[in-house]
């Protein structure tokens, strides 16, 4: 997948965060509105200039996850309660995003 970077053990949907625990038992945990204003996909994000239309003033507060799929082994596409689903969401992206004080310390 990434060489050493850690690998997606578990993916839990909690009640306002998406939770990932690491192959290291390390644990990223994801406010949904915070997340779903980080979608990458062609509609958020301009596919030339990779400006984005879709920023966090555009996010609902009350965004939910309905529901998510694996994307082979290195990746998930999430269904947001907003009707969002043309996403997805790279381990490697997901680790960059990681909010933990281990990660943000180390750059990561």
């Amino acid at each position: 997948m990434f060489g050493d970077e850690k690998r997606a053990v578990a993916i839990a949907v909690k009640s306002n965060e998406l939770s990932i625990t690491w192959d290291e038992r390390h644990e990223s945990t994801f406010p949904f509105r915070a997340l779903r204003a980080e979608c990458r996909c062609a509609f958020c994000v301009d596919e030339i200039t990779r400006e984005r239309r879709i920023g966090l003033q555009d996010i609902a507060t009350d965004i939910k996850i309905e529901d998510w799929i694996d994307v082979g082994k290195y990746a998930i596409q999430i269904l947001w309660s907003d009707g969002h689903s043309e996403g997805i969401y790279p381990f490697e992206m997901l680790l960059s995003l990681c909010p933990c004080s281990v990660c943000v310390d180390q750059g990561t």
